[in-house]
């Protein structure tokens, strides 16, 4: 485990910050609506990417069959926007739904999907995701460590229908970019279950390569060491929060392949870091709902997340 320190703000003035701006941008519309196709080829190159499907733990890698269901959380690997280089961010992100400048600093937080059994997304469809902004939060501000949480709603719906066939809402916490570096031990979660069923891996940097690709994520928190350490102030570079929810849901199929999830949410608690063991934990705590969390060795966890699903 790495003894790490990262980015804590200091006090910050409400002056020394473009409130009118911010404002501003909070009170605009905005949305997004991109179309997209779940391409078997694409989908491959998921599943040799996820440690549940890559055939490397006794089950024979399978490729996805056209006209099957995508994979629970597998729409992660679809409709992002293409913008040019020039237009993103300094850290190589998107600035679609993003605060204005100095809210540069993000983090994924959490979020929840739920899917619709009578509408499920097959591999193969065309699908159409419309983005909005559900809701924008300010905290931290009379303090001087002033947050902007952004709640993004995405439906996702296949042509020629009506409704999404999953529902999907991240959270995004945007810090101001001036900060300074102080330590911080990890935040604890208690309460967990017994582990019923466990999934252990480490995520490489070839693993976090891959699925930057994937999701077209130029985040550079993900592949530039320098920029981890030096500017966000993390040992090393992180581990994509999209990806540990994701193998949340991997591990309960691999484990409860008859699942038929309903609804999964999730939050993340501690960064996850390249090269560190990391083990996927989840019971079964009522007949329709398991507890899913990610730890590293010495036991603190990266995420939780609850699943509600049928058998």
């Amino acid at each position: 485990m790495y003894s790490w320190t990262r980015p804590a703000h200091r006090f910050l003035s409400t002056s020394s910050l473009n409130l009118q701006a911010l404002d501003a941008w909070i009170a605009s519309p905005k949305s997004l609506e991109l179309t997209d196709t779940f391409h078997s080829n694409h989908l491959s190159d998921l599943y040799i990417t996820l440690p549940t499907r890559d055939g490397t733990r006794g089950r024979p890698f399978t490729s996805p069959v056209e006209g099957t269901p995508l994979g629970y959380g597998h729409h992660l690997a679809f409709f992002h926007p293409r913008n040019p280089e020039a237009q993103l961010r300094t850290d190589g992100t998107d600035a679609d739904f993003c605060p204005p400048e100095p809210f540069t600093r993000r983090m994924w937080a959490g979020g929840t999907m739920t899917w619709n059994k009578e509408r499920a997304l097959k591999v193969g469809e065309k699908a159409t995701a419309v983005s909005t902004v559900a809701k924008v939060e300010k905290k931290g501000f009379e303090a001087g460590k002033p947050m902007v949480f952004v709640k993004q709603r995405i439906e996702v719906t296949v042509e020629g229908r009506s409704e999404p066939g999953m529902v999907e809402e991240r959270a995004h916490v945007y810090q101001a970019s001036v900060a300074s570096v102080g330590s911080r031990v990890p935040r604890q979660v208690n309460n967990l279950p017994k582990s019923e069923f466990s999934l252990s891996y480490t995520p490489t940097l070839t693993t976090l390569f891959r699925f930057s690709a994937l999701t077209f994520n130029g985040h550079h928190i993900h592949l530039d060491k320098d920029y981890a350490q030096k500017v966000e102030g993390y040992p090393e570079r992180l581990v994509h929060g999209p990806l540990t929810a994701l193998l949340l849901l991997e591990s309960l199929i691999y484990h409860r392949p008859g699942a038929q999830l309903r609804n999964f949410t999730y939050r993340a608690h501690n960064p996850v870091f390249v090269n560190c063991a990391a083990t996927i934990h989840g019971a079964i705590v009522a007949k329709d709902k398991a507890e899913l969390w990610c730890e590293n060795d010495e036991g603190d966890v990266g995420m939780t997340g609850v699943v509600q699903f049928d058998e």
